[in-house]
């Protein structure tokens, strides 16, 4: 008999994502992107639904209104999943699948939904949220010759005397 978790397990394996089964039904999947490396997300077989978790970003450390206005704003554009805070201010994406629906591409939508906005939308949830910590690295890497490579992408909060990577 095909359960939902046997489709979920196989359709994990033959996509060759890196996952475990914690215990039945319960999948801990880690999807590679660009921007945000690796984005860990839960799949968990309930009652009646599948829910599907993923941790995007910490609480801002500034600009709080902003980022949540803009993930709701976000929100009224996405299928299958919705952006989402914890009680930390932590932001995920959530989605629920009827158990009835649970298939390979369902599936395949929902999970690439997590990767489109967790990795799409990363960057500007690190500038709208994070900004004065950017640029204090900038600062930082930059009196130090250390590697301002992986900050490229926020050139603009580089101090204005930024050279070229070191």
């Amino acid at each position: 008999m095909t359960t939902p978790d046997s489709i979920i397990r196989d359709y994990l394996t033959d996509g060759g994502f890196e996952f475990e089964e914690t215990a039945p039904g319960k999948f801990v999947v880690e999807i590679p992107g660009e921007r945000k490396l690796r984005t860990t997300t839960s799949v968990v077989v309930g009652e009646h639904s599948v829910s599907v978790n993923a941790f995007v970003a910490r609480c801002p450390d500034e600009n709080h209104a902003g980022v949540y206005r803009w993930l709701l704003e976000r929100n009224a554009r996405m299928f299958g999943v919705a952006y989402s805070v914890d009680h930390l201010g932590d932001i995920y994406l959530v989605g629920r699948i009827p158990l009835a629906c649970v298939a390979p591409d369902l599936l395949d939508t929902v999970l690439g939904q997590v990767l489109a906005h967790a990795d799409g939308d990363f960057n500007i949830i690190l500038e709208k949220g994070f900004a004065s910590a950017i640029a204090a690295e900038w600062r930082w890497r930059l009196a130090r010759g250390e590697s301002t490579a992986n900050l490229a992408a926020f050139r603009h909060l580089a101090p204005d005397t930024a050279e070229s990577d070191s």
